[in-house]
């Protein structure tokens, strides 16, 4: 049971892994780069990427697909700010996988676009093995979940191409040690970036903005020595 049960899951994995490579070349040619955001229930992801499309106005161009259980609750938030969006629901599975996220795109406006950031489900776990097509993994810890998280769920943290840490504005209210945090993401992955945020202040909404825009002008540099 337990073989059968191992080949099942790679066979997901590596259909999976296929449509993901089809995602990512789709945003090549069209000179998007893709970010999936991975985060607990809770971590504030909707709140941060309100913040960022709103700084991000006039200087990126971004579309958006937000994963859910139910409802279209964030979508919604999303979409008052005239932001391309579209909606996943799983109906309860605990991630998105790259087919969702290719029949997303096909309901977005991707022409045009600079970036297209990706909610993932609520979740620290699953998340994590599921390649999107993105260009990078950001993961989120807010400070009210406690700063154990990256030594609890290593996997996550140690894949991230950057760490928002959220609700920074409630560093006074919570048990929250940064430097601790800050250890445990470098022992796992050295060259991640960290960034102190919070959605409701605008602190840190900046540097966090300059780490986009960054990942979008080092992809199309690669695109383009692809290309050549």
């Amino acid at each position: 049971m337990g073989i059968e049960r191992i080949r099942v899951d790679k066979k997901v994995l590596q259909s999976n892994d296929e449509i993901a490579e089809a995602n990512r070349l789709r945003l090549a040619q069209l000179g998007l780069t893709g970010v999936n955001l991975i985060a607990s229930p809770g971590a504030g992801k909707t709140s941060l990427l309100v913040a960022t499309l709103r700084a991000l106005h006039g200087r990126l161009r971004c579309c958006v697909v937000e994963g859910d259980l139910a409802t279209s609750q964030d979508a919604d938030r999303i979409a008052a700010l005239d932001v391309p969006v579209w909606q996943i629901n799983t109906g309860g599975a605990c991630h998105l996988s790259a087919r969702q996220v290719a029949d997303a795109f096909d309901q977005l406006p991707l022409a045009g676009n600079d970036l297209v950031l990706i909610e993932n489900v609520g979740n620290l776990v699953c998340p994590t093995s599921f390649d999107l097509g993105e260009h990078a993994k950001v993961a989120l810890l807010s400070m009210p979940e406690g700063d154990d998280k990256p030594s609890k769920y290593p996997g996550t943290f140690a894949r991230a191409a950057a760490v928002v840490v959220t609700k920074a504005d409630l560093a006074d209210h919570v048990d929250f040690d940064l430097d601790r945090v800050e250890r445990d993401i470098r022992r796992l992955n050295p060259h991640c970036r960290i960034l102190v945020t919070s959605a409701k202040t605008g602190e840190g909404i900046g540097p966090w903005c300059d780490f986009l825009g960054e990942q979008v002008a080092a992809n199309r540099t690669a695109t383009d020595r692809d290309a050549s």
